[in-house]
């Protein structure tokens, strides 16, 4: 099976068969995604990360469908019906609406009207009429009538019935409507009557219809959601009738006395059961395309803003603002570790601007804080003018930071484990504070959900977005790789190889033992095999370790041929990474063997050039336009400082300073045309927009970047 399978995956996939046997057989063995692009290029010949992953994808979509049609070929054996020839075309096929389509007429039902007329002997009577020989029908089906079937009339229409479902389960008519649906299908919405009020945000959905393959993936979910909630009526159909013609002149010859009947069957069975089931069809596959296209811009959202720029260890001051409850003041040392909390209250009610001020500088100067990290929840602006307005001893900078989720952490089993003797205000603080230090750690420990980039994420497919964003931030967290020796337990957790319980005993390890000198110390951590140790220990780090080769992404499996490497130029293997030109006298043709080819050798040079580099771009400061605080502030022709918070398949937001984020339609984005917002701008991007208009009642702005 696994041959087959690595045909089809690489047919589809436009992959060679070799390529793909090779990583399903990685795969098989329980290798990761990550470790097989990462570390075993030469098997599948320099596959990357996401052409991996979409072998894995499909590859359980096929082992799905394989156990689907072995259930249907037992369920139509064991019925006495498995002819060799439908056994042959179920086996050959893997279009799992063939499947169905296939499988439909033997599939066992509810009480249908058909199933009725079945048990009451009226399947030959259909037969007889759907041939639309007889010339005295009525007559013929006399000779059904019983106790259940009592008049001519029950009888015929029983027949019908049964014609009606012969017509509606048929492989080539379903197929023919499919194709309707598919060249001129409509999504049709309107107001549910007495609900205009209640309803007002789906105004735009009150009275819409556009061909259902033109209808964009965010107008399908939010008519979803107006159906949903009650407010839309919502129908999928083919504009014209002409499925239903092309169905009556295959099935209705004539104008004898049985052409009635039957056109009336192939009516029903049309308009009562093969229309309906088409659409439910198109509408769950629309939506399933939706909610994958939903999910892809969240995604991309997501590592975008996992990726985002560390500020490093630094030690820092971060605020939680606030008015009336004050603002929360945690210092963290360069790891991280919370230090002091204290509240200040330089805002109104209490006004304590110079006491707040006079403790800011003593704690800056206390704790020989570099950076302060402020959150952009409310009062954000006016505590970033406060803390702008002070004087230090030192240089220190100053950064808002995204409180998205924060609040979700803090009251998190996740937060309560971490700082269990201190309250939410204090835990979210110390989020803010890390998220400025590594937003990678640190995000990692809230439901993406909560993040604050996603579009409709509540009405996607739940199972698919958690698929998808737990790969993302595996994805994440690998290719920047661990520091072994102060990574969470929810930061190893992703780390490919070691799920919860590996990451928990590591860090148990690490506290009854003291750091780990070396990545082969791993081996002695509890149920830590040899298996998991492979798949892990490329990704985690050990800064100040044994050998410089730990902290590097550079496989314990390949140390031995550094180590030739640096025998054969007679030096370290410290020498070799400190020293460029003995690197430049490295000829990796000679080190080429059947496990490890030019790629791995190549990918070992390219760490022993930059050794434990962060792949994440230099943080910078930002500050918004002093003289906007508010959407009252803004005026049409205004030119501001902006940071993308979130990208869309329409556009993407803007913070300019103020509660509401404005929003740069797609086609307002640039001077030229833009088919995807995402190659213009990224999350936390620094930009420069134009106010094209304010929206008080509804609390909206429109953004420009064209001329800028």
């Amino acid at each position: 099976m696994t041959e087959l399978f690595s045909r089809l995956i690489g047919s589809e996939l436009n992959l060679s068969t070799k390529r793909v046997a090779n990583t399903l057989q990685l795969l098989e063995g329980g290798a990761t995604v990550p470790f097989i692009s990462r570390y075993r290029k030469e098997a599948t010949e320099g596959m990357d990360e996401v052409q991996v992953a979409a072998v894995k994808e499909r590859y359980e979509k096929l082992c799905e469908l394989q156990k689907r049609k072995e259930s249907i070929l037992s369920t139509i054996r064991e019925q006495g019906k498995l002819t060799p020839e439908l056994e042959k075309r179920l086996e050959e096929c893997w279009e799992s609406t063939t499947i169905e389509d296939l499988y439909l007429p033997y599939k066992p039902k509810r009480q249908t009207r058909a199933e009725s007329a079945r048990k009451n002997g009226l399947e030959p009577l259909a037969k007889i009429l759907i041939s639309q020989r007889e010339e005295n029908i009525e007559a013929k089906a006399e000779r059904f009538l019983n106790e259940q079937v009592t008049d001519v009339a029950s009888a015929l229409q029983g027949a019908k019935d049964i014609i009606a479902e012969w017509v509606s389960e048929d492989e080539d008519n379903r197929n023919r409507v499919r194709n309707a649906f598919r060249r001129e299908g409509m999504i049709t919405a309107k107001v549910v009557k007495g609900k205009e009020t209640e309803g007002e945000k789906y105004r735009d959905y009150f009275d819409f219809e556009e061909p259902l393959r033109r209808c964009s993936s965010h107008r399908l979910l939010a008519i979803r959601r107006g159906e949903e909630e009650g407010f839309l009526r919502v129908s999928i159909s083919p504009q014209s009738e002409e499925c239903k013609e092309r169905l009556q002149q295959r099935y209705v010859r004539g104008n004898g006395a049985c052409s009635g009947y039957v056109a009336e069957a192939v009516a029903d069975g049309y308009k009562r059961l093969l229309k309906p089931s088409i659409e439910t069809e198109f509408a769950q596959s629309s939506k399933l395309k939706a909610d994958e296209e939903a999910i892809r811009v969240f995604a991309e959202n997501l590592r975008q803003l996992l990726l985002a720029a560390p500020l490093g260890e630094k030690r820092t001051l971060a605020i939680d603002p606030g008015f009336r409850t004050g603002c929360k003041v945690v210092c963290l040392d360069a790891q991280g570790n919370l230090l002091h909390n204290e509240t200040i209250y330089p805002h109104a009610p209490q006004n304590e601007w110079g006491k707040a001020g006079n403790k800011i500088v003593k704690l800056a100067e206390a704790y020989q804080i570099e950076a302060i990290a402020i959150g952009n929840g409310t009062a954000g602006r006016e505590t970033e003018a406060f803390i702008s307005s002070l004087r230090f001893d030192r240089k220190v900078q100053v950064f808002v930071v995204s409180e998205n989720g924060a609040s979700i952490y803090s009251a998190s089993k996740t937060a309560r484990e971490e700082f269990p003797d201190y309250d939410v205000t204090v835990r979210g603080a110390v989020s803010i504070g890390r998220r400025l230090l590594d937003p990678l750690a640190e995000l990692v420990k809230i439901d993406p959900k909560s993040i604050g980039v996603g579009q409709y994420q509540h009405d996607v497919d739940q199972t698919l977005l958690r698929k998808a964003l737990d790969s993302t931030v595996e994805s994440c967290v690998n290719s920047v790789g661990v520091n072994l020796n102060t990574a969470s337990k929810h930061l190893l957790t992703y780390i490919s190889g070691l799920g919860a319980s590996l990451a928990q005993n590591i860090v148990n390890f690490r506290t009854e033992n003291g750091p780990f000198r070396s990545r082969r110390e791993l081996l002695k951590v509890p149920r830590m095999g040899a298996k998991a140790f492979e798949q892990s220990a490329g990704f985690l780090r050990i800064p100040q370790g044994d050998t410089a080769l730990d902290n590097t992404a550079v496989h314990p499996e390949s140390y031995t041929v550094v180590e030739r490497m640096a025998k054969d130029l007679g030096c370290s293997v410290d020498d070799l990474i400190a020293k460029r030109e003995l690197r430049d006298k490295i000829v990796p043709e000679r080190y080429c063997t059947e496990t490890t080819g030019m790629p791995t050798l190549l990918d070992i040079l390219a760490e022993l050039e930059k050794p434990g580099r962060d792949p994440r771009s230099t943080i910078k400061v930002f500050e918004f336009d002093r003289s906007v605080k508010t959407i009252a502030d803004l005026k049409e022709g205004m030119v501001l400082p902006g940071i993308v918070t979130n990208i869309t398949n329409f556009g993407c937001f803007v913070d300019v300073g103020i509660k509401e984020n404005g929003l740069v339609h797609i086609s307002e984005l640039a001077d030229r045309f833009v088919s995807n917002p995402a190659d213009v701008v990224s999350i936390h991007q620094h930009v420069q927009v134009r106010v094209l208009s304010v929206d008080m009642e509804r609390k909206r702005v429109q953004l420009s970047m064209k001329g800028i």
